[in-house]
Order: structure tokens, then C-alpha cells, then sequence
């Protein structure tokens, strides 16, 4: 079955380059294994990356051992959707592409907040 994203339509692919998704199928999707709730394609931000980082996971350093080359400001990448809300709290939550965001998003966080978050047409292209 196709998982949908949070218009309840087919998920959108987030980013294969670099690849994400808790499954590292370039897609957003979720399952009961996936803990963290990686539901949030996210654009991510210079301030975003220092906040995660400050948080104690750090998206920007490589980590070769996992094929993980280090995120940059402009990545499309799967966040865990506790972590965004944290970061929207915070004030520096990034920019979301929703067609990406898988649906399960709607059960932690309103669309009216998503909503203001939503990437402009031209940057979902990516």
C-alpha cells in the first residue's frame, strides 16, 4: 500500500540526494520500527542544523561508517517530527516540503502550524 502524506494523497519522494527516510528510500515513510517518527521532509537551515546539533544530534558532521555524508543548508531530509516541533518552539524550525511529510506528521503537529512552514513551488521542484 502506497503511503500517503498529509493532503492524503501518494507520498511524495523527499530526497535521494542525499538519500533519507528512515528506510533510506529517499521517501519519508514510517512503521512501527521507525522510533523516532521520521514523518517531516524538512528543508534544513544553518540555524536549524545548529540547533539539532546543540541538541546533541549532530546532521552536519560526515559519519562514514553509516554512508552518511553531513547534511548543508538546503538538504531535503526526513526529520523526526518531535525534533521539528522542538526546533518550531524554539523558533528555528525550517521550511517543510508537505507532499514529502508523511501523514502520521498530523498526529503530533496541526496543519494550521504546518501550514506556515509549507517550501514555495519552485523549491519543491528540487
Amino acid at each position: 500500500m502506497q503511503a500517503k502524506n498529509i493532503f492524503g494523497t501518494d507520498l511524495a519522494t523527499c530526497s535521494t540526494d542525499p538519500l533519507t527516510g528512515f528506510t533510506r528510500r529517499g521517501c519519508c515513510e514510517t512503521g512501527p520500527e521507525d522510533l523516532g517518527t521520521h514523518t517531516v521532509c524538512a528543508v534544513v537551515t544553518e540555524d536549524f542544523l545548529a540547533y539539532t546539533k546543540a541538541k546533541g544530534n549532530d546532521l552536519s558532521s560526515p559519519n562514514p561508517m553509516y554512508g552518511f555524508p553531513g547534511l548543508k543548508p538546503g538538504d531535503h531530509w526526513c526529520l523526526c517530527v518531535s525534533r521539528w516541533y522542538e526546533a518550531y518552539q524554539a523558533g528555528c524550525a525550517p521550511q517543510i516540503y508537505p507532499a514529502a511529510c508523511h501523514e502520521k506528521t498530523l498526529d503530533y503537529v496541526s496543519m494550521d502550524i504546518l501550514n506556515d512552514y509549507f517550501i514555495s513551488p519552485a523549491e519543491q521542484a528540487r
